[in-house]
């Protein structure tokens, strides 16, 4: 693979390496530039990650937040994918236009990696499938048709995004190596299609025990007013409250006390009487 590779390169080694690292660098550190992350937490002053599934991405975002910054979310994730791989067609098809092709997998690889696991934001970051998705849209649009057509059929059907993102992944390097038959390119299309259903794992888990939640329409949580206490309106004023029921056995043993106390004040003075009669 690597010699044929070379042989339309026209490249020394080194130079096929340092653009080959290049466009991996560039596309890693533009996908760790998660919209899900960046608008909920400088933006909302708060982080996607802590609510819902836990997970940084579209789907998580919009049932948790909703609202017009779900638009900011989609243009973010959709354009860093664009980026990454028009650069890699640019670096590609200045050494030979037939490795624009592999340029597009390999940045779209990459692309994916700092989505996913981004270093800017301790490795926690989405699925892929928004990134994934713009990067199918890039790289053919019969992959496209596919990957997207599959995943909006099922999402649709079933409303489960889930079930349309395993899709999605499985179905790429299928059709990758159908329409390429080139056996490097379907190598990176096994490998990303393998990432997104990695990170669906605890997905498919739950379809497979019927507890996978439905994609639903946000809505905004209604503030509710603090009800007011019952009991102390309708109480009768000639009742006695649960409070003087429990103060009165008090105030009858600090009075049976105090008689106690006056008695055995009283002996003292009675004993003295005696003790002078008798004297």
């Amino acid at each position: 693979m690597l010699n044929h590779v070379m042989e339309i390169a026209h490249v020394s080694v080194g130079w096929l390496a340092l653009a080959a690292g290049g466009i991996a660098v560039l596309a890693y550190f533009l996908g760790c530039f998660n919209g899900a992350v960046v608008v909920s937490r400088y933006i909302l002053r708060d982080d996607v990650r802590s609510h819902g599934s836990g997970n940084a991405g579209l789907t998580n975002f919009y049932r948790t937040f909703g609202g017009p910054l779900t638009l900011v979310v989609i243009l973010s994730d959709a354009v860093k994918a664009v980026v990454a791989v028009l650069f890699a067609m640019w670096i590609a098809g200045a050494i030979s236009p037939e490795l624009v092709t592999l340029g597009k997998y390999w940045a779209g690889l990459f692309c994916l990696l700092g989505h996913m696991f981004p270093i800017t934001f301790q490795f926690r970051g989405g699925k892929g499938i928004l990134s994934g998705g713009t990067i199918a849209l890039m790289i053919d649009w019969r992959v496209a048709l596919v990957v997207w057509g599959g995943f909006l059929i099922l999402a649709f059907l079933t409303r489960y995004v889930s079930l349309g993102s395993c899709w999605a992944g499985l179905s790429f390097p299928f059709v990758t190596g159908f329409v390429y038959q080139d056996t490097l390119i379907t190598v990176l299309a096994i490998i990303i299609g393998g990432l997104i259903l990695f990170k669906h794992r605890s997905n498919m888990v739950r379809l497979i025990k019927g507890t996978e939640s439905k994609f639903t329409r946000h809505k905004k949580e209604e503030t509710s007013t603090p009800e007011e206490p019952v009991v102390e309106e309708h109480q009768h004023p000639a009742e006695p409250s649960a409070q003087a029921e429990v103060d009165e056995p008090e105030q009858e043993g600090k009075a049976s006390t105090q008689e106690e106390t006056s008695v055995e004040e009283e002996e003292p003075e009675e004993e003295k009487e005696l003790q002078e009669g008798e004297a």
